[in-house]
């Protein structure tokens, strides 16, 4: 059975969140959605929201899902979704760096590859600022 990883798209004023890998070394400096790995006996959703709460700080309220299963590494997949903020303000404890992107700026950090189909699709629901 693969491994379910959740990552969220978190957007506010127009703008998506990206996040800067700290590590592992072949992965260090690239940037993703913000998630992780779903722990035994926790739902998506509620992984979802703790990764948010680990790694930036911050409370996020789950909206719709991007896509189906995006793969991953060999084993595993990424679910994503789109999100915003209900409390707190973002702040790297686990990443090198955290960057609110505009539509026009999406593609001017270099993405994981994993990521980048994804933010094809969120870059079209982004709303405007």
């Amino acid at each position: 059975m693969e491994k379910i990883v959740v990552a969220a798209a978190i957007v506010e004023g127009g703008r998506l969140l990206a996040a800067q890998r700290a590590g592992p070394p072949a992965m260090a400096g690239g940037w993703e959605f913000p998630g992780g790995k779903v722990d035994p006996g926790e739902s998506d959703h509620e992984a979802l929201i703790r990764e948010c709460q680990e790694e930036l700080g911050v409370g996020i309220a789950v909206g719709d899902r991007i896509g189906g299963d995006w793969p991953l590494s060999p084993g595993y997949v990424m679910r994503v979704w789109l999100a915003r903020l209900v409390s707190g303000v973002p702040h790297p404890h686990e990443h090198l760096a955290l960057r609110w992107l505009a539509p026009d700026e999406l593609y001017d950090i270099a993405w994981l590859p994993a990521d980048l189909p994804i933010v094809r699709v969120v870059q079209d629901l982004i709303p405007e600022g």
